[in-house]
């Protein structure tokens, strides 16, 4: 069984090109299927003996246990991903979850900050003139400044950014790129940061990525986060903010200012319109509710 699951996840990885935490977010779904199938269902010993009642039980068991209807769906969708690769692939006789139902999630508007709570973030890490402050204050501001992903900004190399003409190019997930423009604020600052803050955290010069952390290396995913969530909490905005909460502000804030709706989904990358139509909704909601 355990064959089966890693010809899935080599799948996912070789033929759909899905993201290493992509992957891993589906291994550690499945992993929790199969170690529930492990403790409350010893007698399978195949995939084909998984039949629509285990499933259901499967479910059932994660509802007491007060998982979010999100954190469910999630799982439910993992689990019939692998039973299509499967059936599709002839090594189970039917799709026992064709027939389940992921429980319905309430989508979550996006919560962009106010102009007043961005000042106060991007102010945060500008006390002290540390190579590693002047690091986190053109993050900060960039992330604002572009609407760019996180991933998208630790995978920033120094010559992506053409301070000269105020853009920067920006890789996506699809291997596709966009040019992103920032403003002579975010230029100054980043220019302050390459002249007198990367140098002093490279170690090595063939590192040539323009986010360092304090071994020299690429900064990671969850170093960022770290980053945000510390200045965040000194900056008293605590939970209001996530790794999105800065791409979510910059959106809704050019749509306020006035930018044309497919403008900014071009800067955002949204493959589809519908997806920046999100923050139109949201800019309409707090005006009926008078901007409360």
């Amino acid at each position: 069984m355990e064959n089966q699951l890693s010809s899935f996840l080599d799948f996912l990885s070789r033929e759909r090109n899905y993201s290493e935490n992509t992957i891993a977010a589906y291994r550690n779904d499945l992993n929790q299927f199969f170690d529930f199938l492990k403790k409350e269902h010893p007698e399978i010993q195949t995939w084909n003996d998984v039949t629509e009642t285990t499933v259901e039980g499967y479910v059932s068991s994660m509802k007491k246990d007060d998982y979010a209807s999100s954190s469910v769906a999630r799982k439910v969708a993992a689990i019939k991903s692998f039973f299509h690769f499967l059936f599709a692939r002839a090594k189970v006789p039917s799709d026992p979850t064709s027939n389940i139902n992921s429980p319905k999630v309430k989508k979550r508007l996006p919560q962009p900050l106010t102009t007043e709570d961005i000042e106060r973030l991007l102010e945060a890490p500008t006390e002290k003139k540390s190579p590693k402050n002047l690091r986190d204050t053109a993050l900060l501001h960039l992330l604002y400044a572009t609407g760019m992903r996180v991933t998208e900004a630790v995978t920033l190399r120094v010559e992506d950014v053409d301070l000269s003409m105020h853009t920067l190019v920006c890789s996506t997930s699809d291997d596709s790129t966009r040019e992103l423009p920032f403003d002579d604020d975010t230029g100054e600052i980043l220019s302050n940061y390459l002249e007198n803050g990367r140098p002093h955290l490279l170690k090595s010069n063939q590192e040539d990525a323009l986010f360092l952390n304090h071994r020299g290396q690429q900064l990671t995913r969850q170093g960022l986060w770290l980053i945000i969530k510390a200045y965040a909490n000194k900056a008293d905005l605590g939970e209001k903010v996530t790794p999105h909460t800065l791409r979510h502000s910059f959106a809704a804030h050019k749509l306020n200012s006035g930018s044309d709706l497919r403008e900014v989904q071009q800067l955002l990358g949204h493959a589809n319109i519908s997806t920046t139509q999100v923050y139109s909704h949201l800019i309409e909601d707090k005006e009926k509710n008078g901007n409360k």
